[in-house]
C-alpha cells in the first residue's frame, strides 16, 4: 500500500506521544528488579503498534491489540502492586495506546491530550501536595457544587419564559447564580495565588468581562466573611466596571461606529475615573497585606448567589411590568428600564436603531448614557444587599464618578457641537 504526506504526519505524531510519555514514566519507573513495568522504549514501542494496527485493519485490529494489551498490563500488574499498587504507569500505556490510534484521524487532538496527559503525570508530586495539604474539605465541596449548578442543574433549567411578559427566564436567572459563584471562586482562587494584595483586583477586572453586576456582588460577599478585605474588594469591583465600559465600547463599535463616536467622550471619562478608583483601592490593599497572607475560607456562600438571582429577578420582573403598564414612551424609557438587569444589551438595541436610520445618532448615543446610568443604579442596590456597609458606601462614590464623568463628555461633546 502506498503512504501519503497525512498519514506520515499521523504517524509521526502518534510516535511523538509514545516517546513523549515514556521519557516521563523513564524518568520516575525506578531501577533494578522492582523498577515499573514500562519506560521509554516500551510506550515507544505500544504507540507504533496502536497506530500501525489503526492504520492496517482500522477498528477490528486495533481492538485486537487494545486486549492483548490490557492482558499484558495486567499480567505486568501482578508483578509490581506489591512494591507499587499504584495503578498510573499502567494506565498510561493504554491511554498512550489509543491516542495513538486517535492520531491516525485526528492528530491534532491526539497531541494536545498526550502533551496534556504527560504534564498531568510530571506534575504528580506538586498535585498530590495540592490535593492533601493545600485544598480544604470547603474548597472541595464548594467546587464540586459549582460543578453540579453548572453541569446539572443549569441544563435542567427551562428555557422559556416564566412571566406573562416572556421576558424573565428562569435558565438565564440560574445562569447569574452559576456566574456569581464561578466569579466568587475565580476571586478565591486569585486570592490563594496571587495574595490579598493584587489577587481581588485582577480576578474583578477580568470577571468584569462577563458580568460586572455579579462581580459587584462577588466582591461584596467577600466583604461579608473577611471584613478586612474591603479595600481589595472594593478595588476588584471597581475594576470590573472599567471591563464595562470596554464592553460598551466594543459592542456599540460593532454595531454602529457613529454611535460610539457620540460617546466615546462619555466612555473615556468614565473609564478613566474607574480605573483611578481602581488603582486607589488597589494601592490600599497593597498596603494593607504587605507582610500578612491573604486568609483561608471557603470560595462562595450558595445562599448569597441565590439571593443575588431574586434580586435580579425581581429588578427584571417589575422594570418589565412598568413597559407594559407604561406603554412604550420610547427609547430612552426603554433603554433606561433595561440598563437596570444588562447596559450591553441596550446599547446594542440603541445603537442598532441609529444604524438602521430610525433614531437620530445623538437620541441613541443619550439612551445608552441612561442605561448605563441605571446600571450603575443597579450595581449600587447590588452591592448594599451582598455586601457589608463599609463596602457599599466606599465603592459608591467610584460608581457616581463614573456616571458624572460618563455625563460631563456628553454635554462637553454637545457644546463642542453646537459651536461648530
Amino acid at each position: 500500500m502506498t503512504f501519503d504526506t497525512e498519514e506520515l504526519l499521523n504517524l509521526a505524531v502518534a510516535l511523538a506521544i509514545g516517546m513523549l510519555v515514556g521519557i516521563e514514566r523513564e524518568r520516575s519507573k525506578g531501577k533494578g528488579p522492582e523498577r515499573e513495568i514500562a519506560g521509554l522504549r516500551t510506550f515507544t514501542l505500544v504507540a507504533l503498534i496502536g497506530a500501525v494496527s489503526f492504520l492496517l485493519g482500522q477498528v477490528t485490529l486495533f481492538a485486537v491489540f487494545a486486549i492483548m494489551l490490557g492482558v499484558l498490563t495486567a499480567i505486568g500488574y501482578r508483578r509490581t502492586r506489591k512494591n507499587d499498587p499504584g495503578l498510573t504507569t499502567e494506565i498510561a500505556l493504554i491511554a498512550t495506546y489509543l491516542l495513538a490510534g486517535l492520531a491516525m484521524t485526528q492528530r491534532q487532538l491526539a497531541a494536545a491530550l498526550g502533551v496534556l496527559m504527560t504534564i498531568v503525570l510530571a506534575a504528580r508530586t506538586r498535585l498530590h501536595d495540592w490535593v492533601h495539604n493545600v485544598l480544604t474539605d470547603d474548597e472541595v465541596r464548594d467546587g464540586l457544587m459549582l460543578a453540579a449548578a453548572a453541569l446539572i442543574v443549569l441544563p435542567l433549567t427551562p428555557p422559556e419564559p416564566i412571566d406573562p411578559w416572556g421576558i424573565v427566564s428562569l435558565r438565564q436567572l440560574w445562569l447569574l447564580v452559576v456566574l456569581v459563584m464561578a466569579i466568587n471562586a475565580i476571586g478565591y482562587i486569585a486570592l490563594r495565588a496571587l495574595g490579598a494584595r493584587i489577587g481581588l483586583p485582577l480576578a474583578g477586572l477580568f470577571s468584569g468581562f462577563v458580568s460586572s453586576t455579579a462581580t459587584i456582588g462577588a466582591m461584596g460577599t467577600r466583604t461579608r466573611i473577611h471584613p478586612e478585605l474591603h479595600a481589595g474588594a472594593v478595588a476588584g469591583a471597581a475594576a470590573s466596571s472599567v471591563a464595562t465600559v470596554l464592553q460598551l465600547a466594543i459592542v456599540v463599535g460593532l454595531v454602529s461606529i457613529p454611535v460610539l463616536i457620540a460617546i466615546t467622550p462619555s466612555l473615556i471619562l468614565a473609564g478613566l475615573a474607574a480605573v483611578a478608583y481602581a488603582v486607589a483601592f488597589a494601592w490600599r490593599s497593597v498596603r494593607q497585606f504587605e507582610h500578612r497572607d491573604a486568609p483561608r475560607g471557603r470560595p462562595f456562600d450558595p445562599k448569597t448567589a441565590l439571593l443575588f438571582m431574586l434580586v435580579i429577578g425581581v429588578a427584571i420582573v417589575v422594570s418589565t411590568a412598568a413597559t407594559h403598564w407604561l406603554g412604550d414612551r420610547g427609547l430612552l424609557l426603554v433603554s433606561g428600564l433595561a440598563g437596570f438587569g444588562d447596559p450591553h444589551a441596550a446599547a446594542i438595541s440603541a445603537a442598532a436603531l441609529a444604524q438602521g436610520e430610525r433614531t437620530s445618532v445623538e437620541l441613541s448615543a443619550l439612551a445608552i448614557l441612561i442605561a448605563f446610568t441605571t446600571n450603575s443604579v443597579s450595581k449600587s442596590v447590588v452591592a448594599f444587599v451582598m455586601g457589608n456597609r463599609q463596602y457599599a458606601f466606599e465603592l459608591l462614590p467610584g460608581l457616581l464618578l463614573m456616571v458624572v464623568g460618563a455625563w460631563i463628555g456628553w454635554f462637553a461633546l454637545s457644546l463642542f457641537g453646537r459651536t461648530l
